[in-house]
């Protein structure tokens, strides 16, 4: 069965690495509005983990990475394997600390990028030995170094969601 709203995220998240960031972030945030705050959590984390990367501000990328977080605690694996079987939940919490983590960073709030980095590398275990596990753990250890270095830079390697 063909997951329409899903559909729409893919459509939309396609227009921004087509390179047009501002079709992608009108078209998620119309589809944000019609889920509502208690709508299908799968739905709401992966918009908002995939809108918070159409955002050069880091404050607006961290509302968003805010509510993918909270939206993935709501998540249960039943329901994320009913869109695909090999989702587990617990894999997403990487990414999701980390890119929380890294908002932190930029707006020089270090203490709170620390504690969501240490939260990320709790949950490191869960991701599968492939491209992507890499891609996190790596993206983990520079998002380590710049909190260490006090670095509010943006990292070359962070997503944008466009391009």
């Amino acid at each position: 069965m063909t997951d329409d709203t899903m559909v729409a995220i893919t459509d939309a998240v396609t227009l921004g690495r087509e390179g047009k960031p501002d079709a992608a972030r009108e078209s998620l945030l119309t589809l944000w509005s019609s889920l509502g705050p208690q709508g299908d959590p799968l739905h709401r984390c992966t918009l908002a983990h995939y809108l918070a990367d159409l955002y050069d501000d880091a404050a607006e990328a961290l509302a968003w990475d805010i509510r993918a977080l909270d939206a993935a605690d709501s998540l249960t694996n039943t329901r994320a394997k009913q869109y695909h079987a090999s989702l587990d939940v617990q894999g997403f919490y990487p990414s999701l600390h980390l890119n929380l983590a890294d908002n932190y960073r930029k707006l020089s709030s270090f203490t709170a990028a620390q504690r969501e980095l240490t939260a990320a590398k709790a949950t490191l275990h869960a991701l599968p030995d492939t491209p992507y596990g890499t891609m996190i753990r790596t993206a983990v250890d520079e998002v380590e170094a710049a909190i260490q270095a006090h670095d509010t830079s943006p990292r070359a390697s962070a997503p944008t969601g466009r391009g």
